[in-house]
């Protein structure tokens, strides 16, 4: 299987390039801020599927940088899907559990109305709805709360503040699934070899870790795995203001993705023991 990965050193694209033999593309090969070029590439490649692992992140700054962060989040993902499928090779793409409104306590399903927050969910909604519009075989993959030994991430930064300080206040009323981003990059792997060979089902699926957790007791895992003595002091996200407003349910519902792709949510507490490992703190 030819796979050619938008996206060289974030989290997911870090561990596509680790699991797999695959053609992966940093921005300086590929600017997503050039929809066009970005097709141009997937027009011109010998490829038997396309992951898109690229996308603008940062939450907070596209609240006033909304416009350029919809042609990286929307643009360029339909584009890439639109070329996709003029070559009749499936298309695969992370959106996020920023689509939603974070409202309720109920897991958020695939075919739930979407709300978003902030400029973020709104460019990231954008793309799923330019890679539906496209046409050609596909599957979207919403996630959250991101997690591994690269780029920057909540154990990276919990590490690095854990070691400088012994108390710590954080959020404990944003409620959702830590998610390995080897586990991301092997679910992706997986669905891309079912809808290669004709399996699996075109569609937005879920994918998150389990159990769900609090912010601040994820934080209390994971000193205790590194062995850091760090008293954790529960505080709403009204304390801890930020220039975009996270959701405060983020569990997912991920039943679909094991209905039609066999794949089941990992156990974040496995993935966690690993990054650490990587990180060599364990």
């Amino acid at each position: 299987m030819k796979i050619l990965v938008f996206g060289k050193t974030g989290q997911v694209a870090t561990e596509l390039a680790r699991q797999a033999d695959a053609t992966s593309l940093g921005r300086d090969q590929a600017d997503l801020n050039d929809p066009a070029a970005c097709a141009a590439i997937i027009a011109a490649a010998d490829v038997d599927v396309v992951i898109n692992a690229a996308a603008y992140t940062s939450v907070d700054r596209a609240e006033e940088d909304e416009a350029n962060a919809a042609v990286v989040n929307g643009a360029a993902p339909g584009a890439m899907a639109q070329a996709a499928a003029a070559k009749n090779v499936p298309f695969l793409h992370i959106s996020t559990d920023y689509v939603f409104d974070g409202q309720g306590t109920n897991p958020w399903q695939p075919s739930d109305q979407t709300d978003p927050l902030g400029a973020y969910g709104r460019t990231k909604l954008l793309g799923e709805q330019a890679v539906q519009a496209a046409g050609g075989v596909h599957a979207i993959l919403r996630t959250s709360w991101v997690i591994s030994a690269h780029g920057n991430n909540f154990v990276k930064t919990m590490l690095r503040l854990g070691k400088t300080r012994d108390s710590l206040n954080v959020v404990a009323d944003q409620i959702g699934g830590p998610t390995p981003a080897a586990d991301i990059a092997a679910s992706l792997l997986a669905m891309a070899a079912q809808l290669t060979s004709g399996q699996g089902r075109s569609g937005i699926y879920h994918f998150a870790g389990q159990p769900e957790t609090s912010w601040s007791e994820f934080a209390r895992t994971i000193f205790s795995e590194a062995g850091l003595s760090v008293t954790v002091n529960d505080i709403p996200a009204s304390d801890y203001p930020t220039p975009a407003k996270r959701p405060a349910n983020s569990r997912m519902d991920c039943s679909t993705l094991e209905q039609y792709f066999g794949i089941k949510r990992p156990d974040w507490r496995g993935g966690l023991h690993h990054i650490l490992k990587d990180l060599g703190e364990i």
